[in-house]
């Protein structure tokens, strides 16, 4: 969930005039920093927590473009990494959504405050768990010199990934009166890297050329195929492995079920319902949820044109994506 922007400062608002800006098909404002596009009103949060971000060495970061299984890969962590706190009945996922539970860096702490005290926070558990679209170049340092720090980064096939963040886009208006580009020149842009966090493959190439130790590169259609296999991995590169018990017990079943798409989305519903009118609520954050489903709002000419590009841009690297 977005915060309110605070106030630009004169440092931000410098840094703004000598940088390329451009609007994003969908009408929110962009600029061209250290070689990925940042949305404006982010630039701020994204310095602010360059600077004054001091990670622990228990921390765990979840990075991912958006609409690449963000909301999910924030529920399984939360859910893995707290399991012996909360019971399936007592989570907070069931009355809180993920996003309050895993807040955005450059979102919501960063958003609001130029140098919160997250140190000594009561609401924040250990350990704490942070999210971001940022790349990995505007990481700040301390997450990279804390070595028990740990990234989780999950990626998504980008014929699905701009599908679906299209859609949310769509629902979500930054400027109801801009009227968006159509789905070929959206994607054109998307080629020509141009879309927000983007390039796509500078985004996914960063994370996927970093230490193993350091990063758990996922792919959103390995866990979709077997969730229960990426429980566990999951659960290791954090350092909560399950036990024997646990898993005769049926624990990684229980955390399957809890944070499946149809429940997370159910809750949402719920939460939503409860909450009409509480700020920074997003709408369409659960949409289908599936894979493939690009076939039905691309034409073949479309998809061809993507996968061509992500062919050349990740020749060479080992990475590539299930059509």
């Amino acid at each position: 969930m977005e915060a309110k922007p605070r106030e630009q400062n004169e440092e931000t608002q410098k840094l703004l005039q000598e940088l390329h800006q451009k609007r994003n098909w969908d009408g929110r404002e962009m600029c061209l920093y250290k070689g990925f596009w940042c949305p404006v009103n982010a630039l701020h949060a994204v310095l602010s927590s360059q600077k004054n971000f001091k990670a622990l060495d228990t921390d765990i970061i979840l990075a991912t473009m958006p609409k690449a299984g963000t909301v999910w890969l924030k529920a399984l962590t939360f859910t893995i990494a707290n399991r012996r706190r909360f019971s399936t009945q007592t989570t907070p996922l069931l009355t809180t959504s993920p996003h309050a539970l895993v807040p955005f860096l450059e979102f919501k702490i960063f958003m609001e405050n130029e140098n919160p005290d997250l140190g000594n926070a009561n609401n924040i558990l250990r350990p704490r768990i942070f999210s971001t679209h940022m790349p990995c170049q505007v990481l700040p340092n301390s997450i990279f010199e804390e070595k028990g720090c740990k990234i989780i980064y999950i990626c998504r096939n980008p014929l699905d990934q701009f599908i679906s963040y299209r859609h949310f886009l769509l629902t979500n208006k930054v400027d109801p009166g801009y009227d968006p580009l159509p789905i070929d020149e959206a994607l054109e842009m998307f080629c020509e890297g141009i879309n927000l966090f983007g390039p796509f493959w500078d985004h996914v190439l960063g994370y996927w050329n970093m230490s193993p130790e350091k990063v758990l590169f996922l792919k959103y259609e390995d866990l979709k195929e077997d969730t229960s296999s990426n429980i566990k991995k999951i659960a290791e590169f954090i350092g909560f492995p399950f036990s024997k018990d646990e898993e005769k017990q049926g624990v990684i079943e229980d955390v399957e079920k809890l944070c499946s798409f149809s429940n997370l989305k159910s809750l949402e519903k719920a939460f939503l319902e409860k909450n009409p009118d509480q700020p920074g609520l997003r709408k369409g954050v659960y949409r289908k949820g599936e894979v493939g489903d690009w076939v039905n709002h691309m034409s073949s000419a479309m998809a061809e044109r993507v996968q061509k590009l992500m062919e050349e841009k990740l020749r060479g690297s080992g990475l590539t994506f299930k059509s």
